[in-house]
């Protein structure tokens, strides 16, 4: 599929980079012992170091380097044993120090590369340019009084990793894309809860677009958004507003936007500054940081399973496809789910492709009405798995399943009591279903002459009618072939 923005004149395309800022999973922040907890009362977690007061100095939370190493060899990059923390000028009312201490020219991790995977089965690499770590900003409140603004600073000195993108994203779902493995992979090492209601992880989006093979274009920076949805809608729209500004004659200004959820546009909010003007320099009050190879060893040791590894093991495993093994593993609680419905039977590792259709179509069907976290299933994975096992041992239907998963969602109940409450056991009886065979065709004479006259699809609405017959528990491969049988006789 082409990525090509179609104008009035000629073909475009988008050129986006992105800079995620992904919070630091750690009970206090970057320099200090406040606690990050979501939810406080505004201003009652900031220590004298948060709030700038003189004299005040630094001190680096060991923790929150670890989760940033980790991260970087999550990220498949290079961590560089010797970084620097900067000070970055600038003023706003929620940064108190008047700079934000963050890295620029060292930063703790370098290049690497993340893969996104597309539905034809197809991936692409997006170079991963650098992550370093800073501080976060506290919050101005605009809408709490109209004549005054509130600052609250219980996110000043949180620790943020910046993981800065190479500009090789062409669409706004290759964005979504990028954003979800990166999210998916800071779940899986547990750097970064991935909660973007919370502004655990928000983007920045660099987009700029030109006629395929020509040089860069000038980019514009949209800031601050904070979900996949509108991170997708922000890049469509500026993208089309680029085009038509270009196509029109015009020239593209390097801006800093701010983008309206309400109307689906961006709007301008200052000029792009540019790294000289905010006149970087170390921080006199912070050594250089210095790991040694040692230390990152330990830290490789600890990485969990990550999403491309856990991928290639349901491919080669259980001969999954690698879209199916992609949603699997894009999120590290609905891969621990599966996982613990095929390692309790061989039965079910032989059957995960019917395994994941019932994970991934059904229940996340009911989840999602529901709105409900998966780990927060009412239906247990070994129970999920039973209902499969049942589908397979044809004692029951997969019609009739989808109504026992209904009932297990809404009971909890295991779905043996279920069908034994309900008497749902399949009918696998030979005679009865000849019984029932025999009825309607008895009661269908005239359809029967027309399919003995060559209309075979009919065989369908004979299927239909004797499974309503047997209110649905007809075994349907046993059904099929005394249907055939029966039909064949009357020739």
């Amino acid at each position: 599929m082409s990525n090509l923005i179609k104008g009035k004149k000629y073909e475009w395309e988008t050129v986006i980079g992105l800079e995620i800022h992904a919070q630091v999973k750690s009970n206090s922040k970057l320099f200090s012992n406040s606690s990050t907890a979501f939810g406080s009362k505004p201003n009652s977690q900031v220590s004298l170091v948060d709030a700038a007061m003189p004299g005040m100095l630094p001190v680096i939370n060991k923790y929150c380097i670890e989760q940033a190493v980790k991260t970087g060899i999550g990220l498949k990059a290079k961590i560089n044993n010797y970084s620097v923390f900067d000070r970055k000028n600038y003023f706003y009312a929620d940064l108190p120090q008047g700079y934000q201490i963050s890295q620029y020219k060292y930063p703790i991790v370098g290049e690497g590369k993340v893969i996104i995977d597309f539905k034809d089965g197809s991936s692409k690499d997006i170079r991963i340019v650098r992550l370093h770590l800073e501080q976060d900003a506290g919050k101005s409140l605009h809408d709490q009084n109209p004549k005054k603004t509130y600052v609250d600073l219980n996110r000043s000195g949180v620790a943020l990793m910046e993981i800065v993108s190479e500009p090789d994203i062409r669409s706004a779902d290759e964005a979504g894309l990028y954003i979800s493995k990166i999210r998916s992979i800071l779940m899986y090492l547990g750097t970064c809860d991935g909660n973007m209601q919370e502004g655990s992880l928000r983007a920045d989006v660099n987009i700029s677009v030109r006629k395929p093979g020509y040089e860069y274009g000038t980019r514009c920076e949209i800031k601050n958004l904070n979900s996949i949805k509108f991170i997708k809608q922000a890049i469509n729209y500026e993208s089309q507003r680029q085009v038509e500004v270009l196509e029109e004659g015009g020239v593209i200004e390097q801006n800093t936007l701010l983008f309206n959820t309400s109307t689906g546009k961006t709007r301008p909010m200052r000029s792009k500054e540019e790294a000289h003007d905010y006149r970087y320099f170390p921080d006199p009050d912070l050594l250089p940081l210095e790991i040694d190879q040692e230390e990152i060893n330990k830290l490789k040791k600890t990485i969990p399973e990550l999403p491309d590894d856990r991928k290639k093991r349901y491919v080669e495993d259980y001969n999954l496809s690698n879209y199916d093994a992609s949603v699997l593993t894009a999120d590290k609680l609905v891969s621990d789910y599966f996982d613990n419905i095929i390692k309790s039977d061989k039965t079910l590792k032989e059957s995960s492709k019917i395994v994941v259709n019932w994970l991934t179509s059904e229940l996340f069907s009911l989840l999602n009405e529901k709105n409900i976290e998966i780990n927060n299933s009412p239906i247990t994975p070994e129970n999920l798995g039973r209902l499969v096992k049942l589908i397979k041992e044809d004692i029951i239907s997969g019609k009739i399943a989808k109504d026992v998963l209904v009932e297990m969602f809404n009971t909890k109940e295991d779905p043996e009591k279920i069908i034994e409450r309900k008497g749902l056991k399949q009918v696998t009886n030979t005679s009865e279903i000849e019984i029932i065979v025999e009825e309607v065709l008895e009661e269908n004479k005239k359809m029967v002459e027309q399919y003995l006259s060559g209309k075979d699809k009919l065989l369908g609405f004979f299927v239909g009618q004797s499974m309503q017959k047997s209110k649905g528990k007809a075994n349907p491969k046993i059904l099929n072939e005394i249907l055939k049988s029966k039909l064949s006789k009357k020739h």
